[in-house]
């Protein structure tokens, strides 16, 4: 029996990727996007959810129950980016990213359970970062929303662990998407005191991202993943100087790893 998958934010980037890789690989596959309309030529279906509306989280889910009988993966990627100094970030955006790359997954993940539950079974992927795993200077409201969904996963599996539901992180880092295009970057104002340092860092990170692996690899990795019997707590997914950063972290003292991202980011 083919396995149904439901893709939150499928309709561009790492979401459709992974999409249309699982459906060559004979999967039942779901996306979602805010505005489904524009994307009537995607080679699955993509239906109306917005993360930050728990009734189109509902209506979205009992569609895909109704229609197919079952959800047997979920695969939280919708997510969004942001960068700027923090003291200059309006708060309003600081919580408009975490209404999406936190709490948006959290009722995600609500909707879906009671379905899990009957079934007995299921997999919930949920998409992070490797920035999760430190706080990046610029980065640091990005780095906290999903340094969060990475710790609430750990907490999450155990909870599941008595209903034969299986719970990971995938962290991937930089690849080459749209992402950019769609992140809230606080201005870069003329009287900021940060205007050297923030601008400098965007131009890098913007490079990082035009320079990143193909979002192909992903695919593959999420597929090993739902094929894997007992899958890990942590997935690292990427060049092998962005996870070894983490492995750094987790070696050496606090003071040298900050001065290595401060020399990284020339700050």
């Amino acid at each position: 029996m083919s396995k149904v998958v439901l893709i939150t934010g499928a309709s561009s980037g790492i979401g459709k990727c992974i999409g249309e890789y699982l459906i060559q690989k004979d999967f039942i596959v779901y996306g979602t996007s805010r505005n489904p309309d524009k994307y009537k030529d995607s080679k699955f279906p993509i239906l109306a959810l917005n993360v930050k509306e728990n009734n189109t989280i509902l209506k979205t889910v009992n569609t895909v129950i109704e229609k197919e009988g079952r959800l047997d993966v979920v695969i939280n990627n919708a997510g969004a980016g942001i960068t700027g100094p923090i003291e200059e970030t309006p708060e309003v955006e600081i919580k408009n990213n975490f209404e999406t790359n936190f709490f948006g997954p959290i009722n995600v993940i609500k909707a879906v359970l009671p379905q899990m539950r009957e079934q007995q079974s299921g997999l919930i992927i949920n998409i992070t970062s490797i920035a999760g795993y430190m706080g990046l200077p610029y980065r640091g409201i990005y780095s906290a929303s999903k340094g969060a969904l990475e710790l609430l996963t750990e907490a999450f599996r155990m909870e599941l662990k008595g209903f034969n539901i299986k719970m990971t992180n995938v962290a991937p880092g930089d690849f080459a998407t749209n992402i950019a295009a769609g992140r809230y970057h606080a201005p870069l104002l003329e009287t900021s005191p940060y205007l050297k340092p923030y601008g400098d860092t965007l131009n890098l990170m913007d490079e990082h991202v035009d320079n990143g692996s193909n979002p192909n690899v992903m695919a593959q990795a999420i597929y090993k993943i739902i094929n894997t019997s007992d899958p890990k707590v942590h997935y690292k997914i990427g060049e092998f100087m962005q996870k070894f950063s983490i492995v750094l972290k987790r070696i050496l003292p606090d003071k040298v790893y900050e001065k290595l991202l401060m020399s990284h980011y020339k700050l």
